[in-house]
């Protein structure tokens, strides 16, 4: 489906639609399998460093997306799989370290002593989940 609309709709809309043109994306992040977190965080972390490029890491995510399936992440450490979506963020030049810096998570309690402090993007994924759900 991504790719149906990345190489056909979305090229079209301009031209088609000049002025009446609206498309809204919304993430849908499966809790199963629990790298399509991972995944949509380092999406969160590209449109917010370089949103021209979002469509363009949206697609490398896609071609890559076996990389991150349950059995190619078991073994790694959560901020080694953030390493990985990064260096894919550099490969459609969005800078690599300020993606992995959005993305990693400390291993030291927050300033209130919480030990569940996310990362960078924490809180736009939580807003994604708000938008996307309809009550």
């Amino acid at each position: 489906m991504f790719h149906t609309i990345y190489t056909s709709i979305l090229p079209t809309l301009p031209q088609t639609y000049p002025q009446k043109r609206q498309f809204i994306f919304r993430h849908q992040i499966q809790p199963w399998p629990p790298s399509s977190t991972l995944c949509h965080e380092a999406a969160a972390a590209v449109l917010r460093l370089a949103p021209e490029k979002f469509w363009e890491y949206s697609k490398m995510l896609f071609e890559h997306q076996k990389e991150f399936f349950d059995v190619n992440v078991v073994k790694e450490m959560r901020n080694e799989t953030y390493g990985r979506l990064a260096k894919l963020a550099g490969d459609v030049g969005v800078d690599e370290g300020k993606v992995y810096g959005l993305l990693e998570v400390g291993d030291r309690p927050g300033e209130d002593g919480g030990l569940n402090v996310g990362n960078g993007v924490t809180d736009d994924v939580k807003v994604m989940v708000k938008v996307s759900v309809n009550v």
